[in-house]
């Protein structure tokens, strides 16, 4: 069977599913994107594309709305929650007090697991406020993680939360946007052993092979960016996502579990199973 490792059934709990329904919303960020600008990708789409693919649940991460339909994201997502669905990371506005305590209040009521505020296409100097970290602490004192998307440039701006808000538990996002098109590994991998050195830190095996040239891409070119996530992070501190639809900017989703598979085969089946479920449903209390 695909989804096997030896004899033992390799299972996944998706952290990272975006959907895009945009009768309801609006992806101004996908107009650029051929392979994103149109149609839908629905709780349906993505049930089809990974039927007997050992997807044991799944949590939609919010997927990048324009701004003004970030909270009716969460509010539309939440009606969807069952089944496979088990809950949601939202998106949040850190950086501004006004409402900031209400939307963390309402989102109890959400199905929410833990929150986003994407950082790669914003200012740096936007989480080096003290609004910013303060309202990051808030949702540590929540007992909720939360996900980090930066760039590799930008690991120096994670690690300084990482110091301001020692109570929050955050996910690191696609193993931190390593450059692997461009072979950059020594300053990625630098910065990356200086993020996993704090322990409230965990990182997402996920999204990396939209990050891969024309050519690359295939499990043996990712093998030595994933060993060094597994040197640094451990099983015990990483868990999986597919970032699917954006991975069909890279290898696909399908493609993608084989290539994950064939990545954790070496280790043990408890180890892989702490990756590719176990760990999840701790950090985001499943």
């Amino acid at each position: 069977m695909a989804n096997r490792r030896g004899d033992v059934a390799m299972e996944f709990l998706d952290t990272h599913q975006h959907l895009i329904y945009r009768d309801h919303l609006r992806y101004g960020w996908t107009a650029g994107i051929p392979a994103l600008a149109q149609g839908d990708f629905t709780l349906e789409d993505y049930a089809a594309l990974t039927v007997g693919q050992g997807i044991t649940g799944t949590l939609f991460m919010e997927a990048g709305v324009d701004d003004a339909d970030y909270q009716a994201e969460a509010r539309f997502i939440a009606g969807k929650i069952g089944g496979a669905l088990l809950g949601q990371i939202a998106s949040c506005r850190p950086e501004v007090d006004a409402g900031f305590d209400a939307w963390l209040e309402e989102c109890d009521a959400l199905g929410v697991k833990g929150f986003r505020r994407i950082l790669h296409v914003m200012p740096d100097d936007l989480s080096r406020t003290e609004t910013f970290r303060r309202n990051l602490r808030k949702i540590g004192t929540r007992g909720l993680p939360f996900d980090l998307c930066v760039l590799a440039r930008q690991h120096g701006l994670a690690l300084e939360l990482l110091r301001a808000c020692d109570n929050q538990i955050f996910v690191l996002d696609h193993c931190g946007v390593p450059d692997i098109a461009g072979g950059t590994f020594a300053p990625w991998a630098a910065s990356l052993r200086a993020l996993a050195a704090h322990p409230n830190l965990y990182c997402k095996l996920s999204g990396i092979t939209a990050y891969c040239a024309p050519g690359q891409g295939e499990a043996a070119d990712l093998a030595p960016w994933v060993a060094h996530v597994l040197e640094c992070f451990g099983p015990k501190r990483m868990v999986w996502g597919s970032d699917w639809p954006v991975a069909n900017l890279g290898a696909g989703l399908p493609k993608w579990l084989d290539q994950s598979r064939a990545l954790l085969a070496p280790l043990s089946p408890d180890e892989a199973a702490g990756i590719t479920e176990q760990t999840a449903r701790r950090v985001y209390g499943l």
